[in-house]
């Protein structure tokens, strides 16, 4: 019996795979069989990302991306088409989030936000996707939010709620064009993960702590896994008739 699940032979690129989450869809897709792109801003922590590929015996490379400048994404894949050759999995990862009164949010900060979430995974869907387009097969993961689905509290965060909502659509869209050509494109909407980032800002914040644990069905934040995991379907052959999906892993907490 076929592994649909087995992704030896493919290689896949991740954008933010330098920790977090990134990081964690990287290993789980690498464990899977899969060479890993470490497509990374923060070099330091991408290379760290690569050798620790490499220690799970799977090939890596490091390519420096600022993902929301679209000139940088277009080098991006020319640099990685002409090493690499082929990627037949796109996981867009990265991504910034922000908390801050909409009244009091400056023009700047909007669009650092919308740059990296929204502008970043569209430029990186084009530019990706027109490689899977000629070529007749891929599958792209976008990795969106709960926050696209509902208004989070008690921390208030419209550009990233907004951004997160457009990477649904954006999800939907594409798959719905492409569907027909081979590419199939699917999203993961995380709740809230125990990231070293997450539990830092709960450690300052401990009364959002309570409140986000309260409003979670399971009553625990979810962890880095349960995320890779969603992703690893997403992007295996077992999910071969699933595009335009936005897997929910939110330990419940959109179900009321």
């Amino acid at each position: 019996m076929t592994n649909s699940f087995d992704l030896t032979g493919k290689v896949a690129l991740v954008t933010g795979a330098g920790r977090g989450i990134g990081r964690e869809i990287a290993r789980v897709l690498a464990k899977a069989g899969a060479d890993i792109i470490v497509a990374e801003f923060d070099t330091k922590s991408g290379q760290e990302a690569v050798d620790e590929i490499k220690s799970l015996g799977r090939k890596s490379y490091l390519f420096e991306v600022n993902v929301s400048n679209s000139a940088s994404v277009k080098e991006l894949v020319e640099k990685v088409y002409n090493q690499v050759k082929a990627v037949d999995i796109l996981v867009n990862n990265a991504g910034v989030s922000g908390n801050m009164l909409a009244e009091q949010t400056p023009d700047e900060e909007w669009r650092r936000v919308m740059g990296i979430n929204l502008d970043g995974v569209f430029w990186c869907c084009r530019e990706f996707g027109k490689r899977m387009l000629e070529r007749g097969s891929g599958s792209i993961v976008n990795i969106a939010s709960m926050s696209g689905h509902v208004v989070n509290d008690p921390q208030p965060q419209a550009p990233y709620n907004i951004s997160k909502a457009g990477v649904i659509m954006l999800t939907k869209s594409l798959a719905a064009e492409w569907a027909k050509r081979g590419v199939r494109v699917n999203s993961v909407s995380p709740g809230y993960i125990a990231t070293d980032l997450v539990k830092g800002v709960l450690d300052l914040n401990p009364v959002w702590k309570d409140r986000w644990t309260s409003m979670t069905p399971m009553g625990h934040l979810g962890e880095t896994t349960d995320v890779a995991h969603a992703v690893w379907y997403l992007a295996s052959d077992a999910a071969k008739y699933a595009t335009g999906t936005d897997l929910v892993v939110d330990g419940g907490y959109t179900s009321w």
